[in-house]
């Protein structure tokens, strides 16, 4: 992308260790954009960019009462509006809260909080599903054990227990539960009575490659100016979890029921749509909505090097965004999960050696290594070194559960 007009800033509401700040400062840095990263942790990889201008470490990532007021002390240093990117659930929705206030130093497109509440809830994202009829998995909602237990008259195993907020999350999210008993142990140790916050949800059984994405950007009247479908093809955790090798494929009838459905609910922005093919009904489902930039966005990078993120800097800053071509094959990788992946993997005999070898073809972006940037991967490395990543994580866990790896695909990664 040659002659764009670059001048004005960036600020990322950053996530500690989030693969998407770094993705952002990449992306539109290569562009000489200005990028300024908001985080309360000192070890955050972002900071280590070289495309990191500015290092603001604070508790506004914490959003807190005085969030606001700090933010805004933020937009007066830099000395002029810029746009706010926020990288997670809890960002976006404190932007949609405070969007008159922010106005004054920041240009993010306007979402209602009532939309980003109900679309960042898996519960709201089901209704919202249901009400423009939308594919999705059946699920309930239950408030008490009790719940639970009447539910179990009409359910089929197994079944899908996962949290509807993930931001309240314990050590594990989600998990698949294949009788009555074990279901109830799981919802004892995962939820907490005074907030409810699991869902059950219909298990749609099929492999790891039916899971499906579209990453988009939407205007201000709903019209999608980029968008682009990929597949998964390995998660963490292990088989139920966010993508951490992905690759781009044209999928027409997942942007026709994507652009359809953001466009009936009036979305504007970035958006990262998660989707299960069920070979059942021939039918794709969907299984959350993301209105944010996602962790894995820079799988989605058309001709030019377009993605959502400069879409988003494009369309804030008046200028045009042509139409892209993506570029099927195309495949983007986190390279440490990716091995603790393989790991477990190969020791429940789903993966071989060769298959692993094989998948890497086409890779043509790593999560942590750039050669033009290349200090946050060997921060990552650091990390592991001193015990703090997650391969290292993987391991302590086998040793002490001796070996049982339905123990350590729970293992927490990144949002």
């Amino acid at each position: 992308m040659v002659g764009i007009d670059n001048e004005t800033p960036v600020v990322i509401l950053g996530s500690a260790y989030g693969l998407a700040d770094l993705g952002i400062l990449r992306s539109l840095g290569r562009l000489g954009v200005p990028l300024y990263v908001v985080s309360s942790n000192p070890q955050e990889l972002a900071f280590r960019s070289r495309y990191c201008s500015g290092k603001i470490l604070s508790d506004i990532c914490e959003f807190t009462e005085k969030s606001v007021l700090n933010l805004l002390n933020v937009g007066g240093k830099i000395g002029r509006r810029s746009i706010l990117i926020p990288t997670t659930d809890q960002g976006v929705t404190f932007l949609a809260n405070n969007a008159e206030a922010l106005s004054e130093w920041f240009i993010f497109p306007h979402q209602t909080a009532e939309l980003i509440h109900s679309a960042s809830s898996k519960k709201g994202m089901y209704y919202l599903a249901k009400k423009y009829k939308i594919p999705t998995p059946e699920a309930v909602f239950p408030q008490s054990k009790q719940d639970v237990l009447e539910s179990l008259e009409t359910a089929s195993f197994p079944i899908m227990l996962k949290e509807i907020h993930r931001w309240k999350s314990k050590e594990i999210d989600k998990v698949i539960v294949h009788s009555r008993r074990e279901l109830v142990e799981k919802y004892d140790a995962m939820e907490n009575p005074e907030h409810p916050n699991l869902m059950l949800q219909e298990y749609i059984p099929g492999r790891d490659e039916n899971v499906w994405m579209f990453n988009g950007y939407f205007d201000r009247y709903s019209n999608c100016l980029f968008g682009i479908t990929g597949r998964k093809i390995r998660m963490w955790p292990v088989h139920q979890g966010f993508t951490i090798l992905g690759v781009c494929l044209k999928n027409e009838t997942l942007v026709k029921t994507t652009i359809e459905f953001m466009k009936a609910i009036g979305y504007q922005g970035i958006v990262d749509v998660g989707y299960r093919f069920d070979a059942r009904d021939r039918k794709y489902k969907v299984l959350d909505i993301n209105p944010r930039i996602g962790s894995t966005f820079r799988l989605f990078v058309a001709d030019e090097g377009m993605d959502v993120a400069r879409a988003l800097y494009l369309d804030m800053t008046g200028q045009s965004i042509g139409a892209s071509v993506s570029d099927d094959g195309r495949k983007w990788l986190v390279e440490d999960l990716d091995l603790a992946s393989f790991f477990l993997c190969f020791l429940d005999r789903s993966l071989s050696l060769k298959q692993w070898i094989n998948s890497y073809r086409g890779v043509a972006e790593a999560a942590y290594f750039a050669l033009d940037d290349p200090l946050p991967f060997l921060r990552m490395l650091e990390d592991h070194v001193k015990n703090r990543g997650h391969i290292v994580e993987v391991f302590r866990r086998l040793k002490s559960n001796n070996g049982r790896i339905e123990e350590c695909i729970g293992a927490r990664g990144i949002d």
